[in-house]
Parts: C-alpha cells; sequence; structure tokens
C-alpha cells in the first residue's frame, strides 16, 4: 500500500548576480517565486549560490587574488543575517521547502568563511544548517573546513531530506551517514564548471561525468531520489574574468559545463538535464518507489553486518571559543565552601552563558 509522500521538486540551474548578495538575494526570491506558482514543494539551489563560486581560485595563483577574495568575504553572508532572513521569509510566504548554497562569514572573523547549505522549512524555519565538511583542492583558498554538525537528515512533512556540497559525495563516509537516518531524497549541489587543466593539453577532470557517475551511485546505494542542482557560467561572469586575464577565455569556453537533472532509486536519470541555459529542471517524487530496491539493498538494513562494521559520527558544532561569564564567588576554588554550600554547588548555581560563535 502507497503510504509515503509524493510531491513536485525543483532543481535550480542558474548563475548568481556575480558577487553582488544583494542582487543575488533578489534573484533567489523570484526563481522561489516562479517554482513555487509550478506547484512545486521544494526548490534546491547551486552550491554557493549566493554570492557566487569562486571560479578563479582555479585560475590565478593565490597572491594574483587578495582583491578577489577581498571582494567574496564582503559578498558572503551570515546564517543569521537580512539576505538569508529574506529567503526564509519567501518560503514562508510561498509555503515551500528550500536548499540553499551560499558562502557563509563568520560572526567571529571578517576573513573566515564557510562552502554552506541551508535546508528551509516551508514555515521558514531553518531545519538544518551544514558547512562543507573539507573544501576541495583550490576551494581551499578561500574556505575554512566545516564540522559535523550539519551531517543529518531532515523529517519533513514531504520526506526525509538530506544534501551534500559537490565534493563530499565522494566521501562515502558522509554519504553513509545520511543513509543511516533513513535519507529518501538526496540533494547534490555543484560549481558551474571545475577546471583543473587547460583544456589544449588534455586530461581535465570532466565534472559532468563525475557528477553523474557520484550522484548516481548515492540513489542507487541509498535507495533515494537525487536531485542535482549545478550553477550557470552566465556572459557576466565569464566577462569579468576574462578582462583580468585574456588567457583563461578558453579554460572558460572549453571546461564541460555541469548539469542539473533529477535521478531515481535506481540511479536512473528521471528528466531532463539543463546545461547550457539558465532554467528550473521539474521532477515529480513518489517516495513509495523507494521501498522495493530496498529488497535488493539494504545497507542500513539487512545488506550489512553491523557486527563487523562500527560507524560513528561526530556532530558538534565547532566553535573558536566558549565564553563562561560571571564565575561570582569562586575567586579560589579550592577555598572553603561560601554562602551555605560547596565549590561545586556553587559553581554549577553561578550564571554561565557559552557563546557559539559561529553556530546556528
Amino acid at each position: 500500500m502507497d503510504n509515503l509522500p509524493r510531491f513536485k521538486a525543483a532543481a535550480v540551474h542558474a548563475a548568481p548576480v556575480f558577487l553582488d548578495k544583494n542582487g543575488t538575494t533578489e534573484k533567489a526570491i523570484s526563481i522561489i517565486r516562479e517554482a513555487a506558482a509550478a506547484g512545486a514543494a521544494l526548490v534546491a539551489f547551486p552550491e554557493t549560490f549566493l554570492p557566487a563560486f569562486p571560479i578563479w581560485a582555479a585560475l590565478w595563483a593565490p597572491i594574483d587574488n587578495h582583491d578577489l577574495f577581498a571582494r567574496m568575504a564582503a559578498a558572503s553572508v551570515l546564517v543569521d543575517g537580512l539576505e538569508i532572513q529574506r529567503i526564509r521569509d519567501e518560503a514562508r510566504r510561498q509555503g515551500v521547502f528550500v536548499s540553499l548554497g551560499f558562502s557563509e562569514r563568520s560572526p567571529a572573523s571578517v576573513g573566515a568563511l564557510w562552502n554552506s547549505n541551508l535546508l528551509i522549512g516551508d514555515d521558514g524555519s531553518v531545519l538544518n544548517h551544514h558547512r562543507k565538511i573539507v573544501p576541495t583542492f583550490y576551494e581551499k583558498l578561500i574556505w575554512a573546513s566545516g564540522d559535523g554538525a550539519g551531517l543529518r537528515v531532515s523529517a519533513t512533512r514531504i520526506g526525509r531530506i538530506g544534501c551534500l556540497i559537490c565534493g563530499e559525495n565522494t566521501n562515502p563516509l558522509a554519504r553513509y551517514a545520511l543513509m543511516a537516518e533513513g535519507e529518501q531524497l538526496h540533494i547534490s549541489s555543484w560549481p558551474p564548471i571545475w577546471p583543473t587543466r587547460r583544456p589544449k593539453g588534455g586530461g581535465n577532470f570532466n565534472n559532468l561525468a563525475a557528477n553523474r557517475l557520484r550522484a548516481g551511485a548515492h540513489s542507487f546505494e541509498a535507495k533515494a531520489f537525487g536531485l542535482v542542482t549545478a550553477g550557470f557560467l552566465d556572459a557576466a561572469a565569464r566577462d569579468f574574468l576574462v578582462s583580468r586575464d585574456s588567457s583563461i577565455a578558453e579554460v572558460l569556453d572549453e571546461t564541460p559545463r555541469a548539469a542539473s537533472y533529477f535521478i531515481d532509486p535506481t540511479g536512473e536519470a528521471t528528466s531532463d538535464e539543463l546545461r547550457d541555459a539558465e532554467g528550473i529542471v521539474y521532477a515529480d517524487i513518489d517516495l513509495n518507489r523507494c521501498v522495493e530496491p530496498k529488497q535488493f539493498h539494504d545497507v542500513v538494513g539487512y545488506y550489512n553486518r553491523f557486527d563487523i562494521f562500527d560507524v560513528r559520527v561526530r556532530r558538534t558544532r565547532l566553535n573558536p571559543a566558549t565564553f563562561v561569564e560571571d564565575i561570582s564567588g569562586l575567586e579560589d576554588p579550592h577555598a572553603p565552601a561560601l554562602n551555605g554550600g560547596t565549590p561545586e554547588l556553587l559553581q554549577r548555581r553561578a550564571k554561565s552563558s557559552a557563546i557559539e560563535l559561529g553556530g546556528l
């Protein structure tokens, strides 16, 4: 008997307003409205859609990119900032779930950034706040490593939703962490291009083929639907980069473009894909189709040996410091008891507050 949710989902294939957090926020709101009007219950944006993917880190040595890093830091946003709040408010107004890739600023440092993703509920609440656990290759020149706090699946009225960012979909343990929480829809978000060599020399990393392989493998192993959302390199961003160095035009023009599409629980693509133009890909999701494939391989059920394998995931938000305020009456913790209590009891009674820098 079919008793799992059915809904329409939207995979966004779009470019940000390059390094413009206000313009990109407006564009995101417009896309949410368009997808909601088309009947989508879930709208998923690409990796760091807000405010851009820092493709320049692949193109030039870091000594030539200081100004671009400064611009990226200025255009990145706080998780509790105005830009995120506006997108949350729009999700609530439209009654849709939103998965948003964004470059996150740290409240503890003007130069610390994370490659992050938010899953926003249809009531505007934050269901999950994930920071990419390891920036990939040249991304390390822009973003810090995240933590395990966001390696979780969110139970919603439309199903159990998980998300990993780009190269995290190559990490078997990160993927398994989501499978082990009963993930039914997996969102994978990607950059528009991923250059590793100049095209004329050959041997460039084929982002398109690699993404298909990784996303299909996860859906097959998890027996979950896959939503693949990739960025788009538009003319404005291309021309901005080429204006700095005309020699990189070939790299930008001939590196394989990423695509956005949907995958079913058997690993097969179930929608058309968008590559060469901006747009939205829609798919009707029937989570009942996740059940039958579990008969074949259920890696978090019968098709495993938990007596052999032991997986532990630390989902702790990391912070640079914990500040404890107003520990009064305890100048010497070894002094005699004060005010009718032991030092330990007084310490428990004292007012304390842990300020989590960078947490949600």
